[in-house]
């Protein structure tokens, strides 16, 4: 099979497209022939190697060299074959899942506990947008955030590949969203469901005087300290992601909050779906707002296959607006 193949840190372009033998799934594993699949941070952090500082510490980051060899965390495509001890699925069915890599290839192997069924009104162009992102924005909206009816609820980064699930996602909650993104972005954030949209250039919305229940924090630019001065007294702010740097960032931004959380009253939280469990039963309430049309996967560009490292660079740049998708 052909896959993408990462034998060193460095730029997108070093990734290789080489034949590599087809896996062959275990006993509790679903081969899956991937249709579709997503260009991300997660993946162009995995390249870069950075944070460096992640390098130190437990992950998918070698100290020296890559820990994941075929990258692709997005999967979308169709069952090829099932190990002995699987069932529930069949040669031929579509199927989305999270993984810690892989969706660089053509085929990959996929623990059974961790791959749902295709939502049946989605494409896999549709459905490979959904996975890292969509699980991203329903830990931090519905688990961390505990977003509920009434509650007003700040998406910070509205208009990317998390932040557009989240608005989302909250509004299906019945909370009343407000959206940060930039001018360009505010059309499209209004018609996730947003009933207000800050433009982030027209100055700082920690200092907007408004207050909100949750923050949702997709892309960095003010610390967890200047969150604070928007929140109710008993708030959440939930930090996902935060500005890219090469040592640190944006692992200091998330970890900052947790650690001024024991000192002020209002609850600083970090959303980890990398790390979190439960990812098929997570699929599936995730498909509940997906065939109901409450939640529709945005997608700024498809790439074909052949042009992967490009689309790797496009979301390195940091300026598409909801996800990446590349198509087999």
């Amino acid at each position: 099979m052909k896959a993408y193949v990462m034998r060193s840190y460095g730029s997108p372009a070093a990734l290789e497209l080489v034949d590599v033998p087809t896996p062959v799934p275990g006993d509790d594993e679903v081969l899956v022939r991937v249709r579709a699949t997503s260009a991300q941070p997660y993946d162009w952090h995995h390249v870069r190697g950075e944070p460096r500082l992640s390098r130190l510490l437990p992950g998918t980051l070698g100290l020296r060299q890559p820990g994941i060899e075929i990258l692709g965390a997005d999967v979308a495509g169709e069952v090829a074959a099932v190990g002995r001890d699987v069932t529930g699925f069949a040669s031929g069915d579509g199927v989305f899942a999270l993984v810690a890599g892989g969706g660089f290839g053509e085929y990959t192997c996929v623990k059974a506990a961790d791959l749902a069924p295709l939502p049946g009104r989605l494409s896999y162009e549709q459905a490979a947008a959904v996975p890292l992102a969509a699980l991203t924005a329903l830990l931090a909206v519905r688990d961390d955030g505990e977003v509920r009816a009434g509650r007003r609820v700040l998406v910070n980064g509205a208009s990317g590949g998390v932040g557009t699930f989240a608005v989302q996602l909250a509004v299906a909650m019945g909370a009343e969203v407000t959206g940060v993104c930039g001018g360009r972005s505010a059309a499209l954030v209004r018609g996730l469901g947003a009933t207000d949209v800050i433009d982030r250039t027209a100055g700082d919305v920690t200092r907007g005087g408004r207050t909100f229940d949750v923050v949702v924090d997709t892309a960095g630019g003010h610390s967890a300290w200047a969150f604070r001065r928007i929140l109710a007294r008993d708030g959440t702010l939930v930090v996902v992601g935060g500005p890219a740097g090469r040592w640190v960032q944006p692992a200091g931004h998330t970890f900052g909050a947790l650690l001024l959380n024991p000192f002020v009253p209002q609850r600083m939280m970090m959303t980890d779906v990398v790390g979190s469990g439960n990812r098929r039963a997570n699929l599936l309430a995730l498909t509940q707002y997906l065939d109901d049309g409450r939640v529709v996967p945005v997608i700024d560009r498809s790439y074909p296959f052949a042009e992967l490292p490009e689309a790797l660079r496009y979301s390195e740049e940091g300026r598409a607006r909801g996800k990446i998708v590349v198509v087999f």
